[in-house]
């Protein structure tokens, strides 16, 4: 069966977003009404009405969530905000309305097939969590609380990508900084140089500038992005939270969230974080007395390292010690080819290939990419990956369209900020992990279920695919397949050896930064401290080995805050599973089809169909163990 994607306008965008939400809230509102009544269904015809419903709210919900992050025109991003919180407002009645929680547990899931049961069992428990089961008093605060937590956690989001900042230098100030970052930052008439806190200056500017003094101006604007506006509305958001989990029968947001995931309790976060930040406590040390020591070479004086000298120093070490010098590693990357090769390498480790398409975007930098296999088209992929004022400053994949079996295509957007000439090989490593995603909100998407198509797994594990795709962007031969200099030149295996040789340099201190961030996303849910500035000091203290900068406010700006809550353990808990999932793949032939294709029918192509932990078992023979990620800290 063909399928046709979603068609975008060339033209009047607010009347285009207006229209596609508004037909899906409506189609969402009269496909409920067939479920109510009271007739008798049995409970395949009752999940099939709900998925419709399913179908209709994701379609507006992506479409709106999307173009708030990356539409240029701000009205068009404000309007997105609104509709936003109409479906919002939707979502909740509907998992608030005892009617429609009467007929679905009303249902016989005998004879049901273990999919259409599996969907049965997680909608019912989504009515549990929302508090359809409360009274009445309890579910009208409820739904007061979710209307007024997606207002607060638009404004924290908005507030951080409008908040971009710069610093003026004088050009000597600029020492140590590549060729074409001076190129692409001329001084003013005033002689000064602007560099702001967009990542293609910020990451350079930390890594190379030999001006301590600049790189810790960057640093407090980088870190300060946010302050004060966002305190407020943090401290609301958490204890709006913590209010609804209370209300539900959960000690603590963390208990609530850890529920339906992979760790499954606030408790086993706690542990977890103490056990990655003892796994990570020697290399850490060696990482960090290291760098001090190099620091001490410029300062003898110098006791500790902070946010404005580990970027610095560690690409000293890398250069000094390993002989890998990121300045000379960019040239080989220059974003066309480093965009070709990503889908080159993909396409046949996956068995996919891209064809780009002329079709209507938002803006005129996005490309468009068919995705076939086997002659068919399984997708479509935007890639949007230039910063812009009003964009969303990160990195991140955001569904379009959420792929259902012989009936929508999946379509997925890929958002970043990268430089559009010479990249950092940090930022290509970044490429790689952000494509995962896309290729699993793709190849994930065959699904009969909306409630499981595409990146639906539990949220713990969603990280995983990613950081496995990271493994691609450090291989020799892969990189030689398009990592060229101006004159054609493949960049050197022998360089690659050194780079990755350079790279485990660090991942002590880089584990315990994350543990940090972790720790902050965890304790700031579960304790809810009065001082946030002083929290955060202290979990950078208790668990990291490189210092806060003095007068910065990173909470402000930390947007997983918004979006992962509680679990920014995510990252670290999915990277042992990563480790543990390119354990079953030969370094010595990372294209291999056999392993490939076996890793996208395991875990790939599922998408939420079943549980992450049966996935990796399908897939490795095994439940997954710590053992490859401590092997890899050891090394």
């Amino acid at each position: 069966m063909s399928l046709s994607p979603l068609a975008l306008p060339a033209t009047d965008w607010p009347q285009w977003l207006t229209d596609h939400v508004e037909s899906g809230l409506r189609s969402a509102r009269e496909t409920l009404q067939r479920l109510r009544g009271g007739a008798v269904r049995d409970a395949r015809e009752v999940l099939e009405v709900w998925n419709d419903a399913d179908i209709a709210l994701r379609g507006a919900e992506s479409a709106a969530g999307l173009f708030v992050q990356v539409h240029p025109d701000p009205q068009v991003r404000e309007l997105a905000e609104k509709l936003l919180q109409d479906i919002e407002r939707a979502t909740t009645d509907r998992t608030l309305d005892r009617e429609l929680f009467e007929v679905l547990s009303a249902t016989d899931p005998a004879g049901l097939d273990t999919d259409s049961a599996r969907m049965r069992a997680h909608v019912l428990r989504d009515f549990r969590r929302s508090g359809v089961d409360r009274d009445e008093a309890t579910r009208n605060r409820l739904r007061d609380i979710s209307e007024r937590l997606t207002v607060l956690e638009q404004e924290f989001g908005r507030t951080i990508r409008d908040d971009v900042r710069s610093i003026q230098l004088a050009p000597d100030r600029l020492d140590g900084l590549p060729q074409d970052f001076l190129a692409a930052h001329p001084p003013a008439a005033d002689g000064l140089v602007t560099v702001t806190t967009d990542y293609p200056d910020y990451l350079p500017f930390r890594t190379f500038a030999r001006d301590a003094a600049a790189r810790r101006e960057l640093t407090v604007e980088f870190d300060s992005r946010g302050w004060p506006a966002n305190d407020a509305v943090l401290h609301e958001i958490l204890d709006l939270r913590d209010e609804k989990a209370r209300l539900l029968g959960y000690d603590s947001w963390p208990d609530y969230d850890a529920e339906v995931k992979m760790i499954g309790s606030s408790a086993a976060i706690a542990e977890f974080i103490d056990r990655i930040a003892t796994a990570a406590a020697p290399a850490g040390r060696r990482d960090h007395d290291t760098l001090l020591a190099r620091r001490r070479l410029d300062d003898p004086t110098a006791t500790g390292l902070d946010r404005a000298d580990n970027g610095y120093y560690s690409e000293l070490i890398r250069r000094e010690n390993y002989d890998v010098d990121a300045r000379e590693v960019r040239r080989y990357f220059d974003f066309p080819a480093v965009r070709a090769g990503l889908l080159e390498v993909t396409g046949r480790l996956f068995g996919l290939q891209y064809r780009l398409v002329d079709a209507p975007t938002w803006h005129d930098e996005v490309t468009v990419y068919d995705v076939y296999a086997d002659g068919h088209r399984r997708g479509r992929i935007y890639l949007d990956l230039h910063p812009r004022d009003g964009k969303y400053k990160h990195a991140a994949q955001f569904d379009l369209v959420g792929g259902i079996t012989d009936r929508l295509l999946p379509e997925g957007v890929l958002v970043c900020n990268f430089s559009r000439g010479l990249m950092e090989h940090q930022h290509v490593v970044t490429l790689f992990h952000e494509f995962g995603h896309l290729i699993h909100h793709v190849l994930g998407g065959d699904q009969h279920w909306a409630r499981f198509s595409g990146v639906a797994t539990e949220w713990d594990f969603v990280e995983a695919p990613s950081q496995l795709l990271e493994e691609w962007a450090w291989d020799p031969a892969i990189l030689g397949s398009f990592a060229l200099d101006a004159d054609g030149n493949a960049i050197p295996e022998a360089l690659v050896r050194r780079m990755r040789a350079a790279k485990d340099f660090g991942k002590g201190i880089n584990v315990l930064t994350q543990v940090v961030y972790t720790a902050i996303s965890f304790l700031l849910h579960r304790d809810r401290p009065a001082d946030h500035p002083a929290a955060v000091s202290e979990a950078m203290d208790r668990y990291g080995l490189i210092a806060e900068v003095p007068d910065t406010h990173f909470q402000a700006s930390f947007g997983h805050l918004a979006g992962y809550t509680s679990a920014y353990y995510t990252y670290m808990w999915s990277l042992v599973i990563a480790k543990d999932l390119f354990a079953a793949f030969d370094p010595a032939d990372l294209l291999n089809s056999a392993v490939a294709h076996r890793y996208r029918d395991s875990i790939l192509g599922p998408g939420g169909s079943r549980d992450a932990a049966d996935s990796v078992t399908a897939f490795l023979g095994r439940p997954f163990t710590f053992d490859a990620f401590a092997a890899w800290l050891d090394r």
